[in-house]
C-alpha cells in the first residue's frame, strides 16, 4: 500500500511539474525577418513592399506552440514597384491620415490567441491591432527550422482605412482598390 502512495505521489509531482511548466519564449531575429505587403486595384494594377518588423517573440510550451506577440513598425512601411517622385507619393500616402495614420499609430501588432497543430502546419487566430483598431485574423502558419512562413489576408476597411475602398465610397469606378491587403510573412527565430 505504502508502495502504491508512493508512486501515486511520485506521478502527481511529475504531472504538476509538466502542467505548470511556463512557456518559453523565443525571440523573432527582426533583421531576418521580412513582411511584404501587397495591395490591389479591383481592376487592373497593384503595388507591393515592405514593413519591418519592430520586436516579437513566438512561446512554446513542451516543445509546442503556443502563442507569441508581434510588433510592426508602421512608420517603416515602403513601396519596391515604384521608383523616384511616385515611390516617395504613394509611400508618403501610405504614412498619411487616408491609410495608416503613422504619425498617431506608429506601430501596428499581432497577438496570437489560439494555436490548432495540423500535420504541416498551425491554424493561428488571434488579434491584430492597426490604427489603434483591434479585430481577430486566422491564418496558416509553417514552421520549419527556425523559420516560419504565414500568408495573412487583412480587411483594411475594418481598421478604418477607408481610402478608395468601395466598402465606403460608391462610384469609384476603377479607382476602387481592394480592402484586402496581402501580408507574406517570413520570420526567423
Amino acid at each position: 500500500m505504502k508502495k502504491i502512495v508512493n508512486t501515486m505521489l511520485i506521478a502527481t509531482i511529475v504531472f504538476t511539474a509538466f502542467a505548470f511548466t511556463p512557456p518559453v519564449k523565443e525571440k523573432v531575429t527582426i533583421t531576418e525577418s521580412t513582411i511584404i505587403w501587397t495591395g490591389k486595384k479591383v481592376i487592373g494594377s497593384s503595388h507591393n513592399g515592405t514593413i519591418d518588423l519592430k520586436k516579437g517573440y513566438f512561446e512554446f510550451k513542451n516543445d509546442a506552440l503556443v502563442g507569441g506577440h508581434f510588433e510592426i513598425d508602421m512608420t517603416s512601411i515602403t513601396n519596391k514597384d515604384l521608383d523616384g517622385k511616385y515611390k516617395e507619393k504613394l509611400e508618403g500616402h501610405l504614412k498619411s491620415d487616408d491609410f495608416f495614420s503613422v504619425e498617431k499609430f506608429p506601430t501596428a501588432s499581432f497577438s496570437i490567441k489560439e494555436v490548432k497543430k495540423s500535420d504541416s502546419s498551425y491554424s493561428i487566430t488571434g488579434d491584430m491591432t492597426i490604427k489603434g483598431i483591434t479585430h481577430p485574423v486566422s491564418f496558416d502558419l509553417i514552421m520549419k527550422g527556425n523559420t516560419s512562413t504565414a500568408n495573412i489576408e487583412i480587411d483594411r476597411s475594418k481598421f478604418d482605412v477607408r481610402y478608395g475602398s468601395g466598402s465606403f465610397f460608391d462610384d469609384l469606378g476603377d479607382k476602387t482598390i481592394s480592402d484586402t491587403i496581402e501580408l507574406n510573412v517570413t520570420l526567423v527565430h
